[in-house]
């Protein structure tokens, strides 16, 4: 089996979580720029050099050494912002999943996130969304901080989008544990009402719009700001929060509760990252012994992560004797590329159940078993913001036919992933490529739907139940979780529940100008190939 084979592997990087834009990055202007008396690459519509002709040619070479890459020296050198934008369309041309419904513009007529931002297809799913809500940039030092260290700078919410235009609703999802927010007592469902003394609900000029989305989204550790909530006792909490380095806790309010049904386990899980591995062998072996009947989780906010990460945790929750050998995912690259990686150079192969714990700093399968809860049932609680890996969990379990009971709202539908790619100081997310299950399945680009009565390949047996905010996560009496306990033990949705969910479109960008971080792209996936005692480090393989 899977497990027993790949005692060590080596690990190759891969993307499958949310996109979403996240704060400013510097890049270059129009034209050739830089000044570095390098000759700028010329465009020639239709004709696409290889990438590597212009890849890390800088108009800003870093200095010194990347702390993240074992201190090794950057590898830019000088060069102008037309070299950067030539390696991004040739770079797009050949690996974006979509490279046929690129335009192929004059690159001198964008700077280079401007140019980055348009090379993306424009086409529709079915259902009339737009096929890539995906595609975004954000500063490497960024996304290396938050990947590797679990640590961003801000208040520890996480917020929830109602309406980004006035009159507004903004709500705290949750916060992380001894975060300021944490400490400050501010609980899920509060309601921000003012910030830095203006109207957060009715404000709508540029100055206000632009100083709520510098206070809600600070950029460093130590700025200040003060913010008024309506709490759901309906009392007003006034404080003031100070931006702190938070580290994530990806898994939260681990518990076994006594129902109707039996033992029944529930935890929170927020994102496919790393740090969540030893945590949710700690939850497993949890309930294991407490020999529970059933398990909830709670993906509702999980925009996505570590693709090796789910695969684990769906083999935690199944086992050997489910899974019988069969595949986690199967990855499908571009049509220039059906049998080999494009970035790694490696053969495809599907990704399996990881049976055995990662070594992820190392990029290596370990030889110490995961425990196993041998369910072939399972709850999963679902918003718009349950994307990515979160999907490829519930797929992958689907395709070895373990039953998914789906309690929430339709989720976010990205059954794609990426590479993250440095070049020049910024990290790039482009499509790259799709994901199927054991049974090829993965076409859920409208997302995975709860309902009572599956009709469409993408419908998932449960019930549709409007996201709680009058309680806090992990309570019983939460909605989704008590629809997930009501089934449980009765085999059906409760009476009442459905059709009171959100849209997926009230949750998007509606040209407010609020930054609305539907998805936390911050975060890395593996993709562990059969290649014994080759450890890949990432920040050197994948330039």
């Amino acid at each position: 089996m899977f497990k027993r084979s790949l005692l060590v592997s080596s690990v190759i990087l891969l993307t499958a979580c949310g996109g979403g834009g996240s704060g400013n990055i510097g890049s270059g202007g129009g034209s050739g720029g830089g000044g570095s008396g390098v000759t700028a690459p010329i465009w020639t519509a239709g004709v696409f050099a290889a990438e590597s002709n212009f890849k890390n040619y800088c108009a800003t070479p870093r200095t010194g050494t990347d702390p993240y890459n074992d201190n090794q020296p950057f590898p830019d050198r000088a060069g102008t912002t037309m070299h950067e934008k030539m390696w991004l369309r040739s770079w797009s041309n050949n690996t974006y999943l979509w490279y046929r419904e690129l335009p192929d513009n004059n690159p001198a007529n964008f700077s280079v996130l401007d140019f980055f931002d348009q090379l993306k297809t424009d086409e529709l799913t079915d259902s009339g969304a737009a096929k890539d809500n995906f595609h975004f940039a954000e500063s490497t030092a960024s996304y290396n901080q938050q990947t590797q260290s679990g640590v961003s700078s801000g208040y520890g919410i996480t917020w929830s989008f109602g309406s980004t235009t006035p009159p507004r609703s903004l709500l705290v999802a949750y916060t992380e544990p001894d975060s300021p927010a944490a400490n400050a007592n501010i609980l899920r469902g509060a309601d921000l009402i003012e910030v830095d003394g203006i109207d957060f609900v009715n404000d709508n000029t540029n100055a206000g719009v632009n100083a709520i989305n510098a206070a809600l989204f600070p950029e460093s550790a130590g700025e200040q700001h003060e913010f008024v909530f309506l709490t759901n006792a309906g009392e007003t909490l006034t404080v003031t929060l100070t931006s702190a380095d938070v580290a994530s806790s990806p898994v939260q309010n681990v518990q076994v509760l006594d129902t109707d049904a039996g033992k029944v386990g529930y935890l929170q899980f927020n994102s496919h990252i790393a740090l969540a591995q030893q945590q949710l062998i700690s939850a497993v072996d949890n309930f294991a012994a407490e020999n529970v009947t059933d398990v909830v989780i709670d993906l509702r906010y999980n925009g996505g992560g570590l693709l090796a990460l789910a695969s684990q945790f769906a083999y935690m929750v199944s086992g050997d004797a489910i899974i019988q050998d069969r595949v986690f995912e199967k990855t499908i690259f571009n049509d220039k590329h059906p049998n080999r990686d494009p970035v790694t150079g490696q053969t495809l192969s599907p990704m399996p159940f990881y049976g055995f714990e990662i070594d992820y700093e190392a990029g290596r399968l370990t030889n110490t078993p995961l425990p196993e809860l041998n369910l072939n049932r399972i709850f999963v609680l679902s918003t718009g913001d349950t994307c990515s890996a979160s999907e490829a969990f519930i797929n992958g379990l689907r395709g070895i036919d373990v039953e998914v009971i789906l309690i929430g709202d339709q989720t976010c539908g990205k059954p794609y992933g990426f590479y993250p790619t440095d070049n020049c100081g910024t990290t790039y997310f482009t499509i790259q490529f799709s994901g199927a299950n054991a049974k090829d399945f993965g076409e859920y680009a409208d997302g995975f739907y709860p309902t009572p009565a599956p009709v469409f390949a993408a419908d998932v047996q449960g019930c549709q139940v409007a996201d709680d905010f009058s309680a806090q996560l992990g309570d019983p009496a939460e909605r989704m979780l008590a629809s997930a306990l009501h089934y449980a033990a009765n085999d059906s949705c409760p009476l009442g529940v459905a059709g009171q969910s959100l849209s997926q479109q009230q949750r998007s960008d509606d040209g407010s100008g609020l930054s609305i971080r539907r998805h936390d792209p911050r975060m890395e996936a593996f993709l562990l190939e059969n290649k014994v005692n080759q450890p890949i480090k990432p920040a050197q393989d994948l330039q």
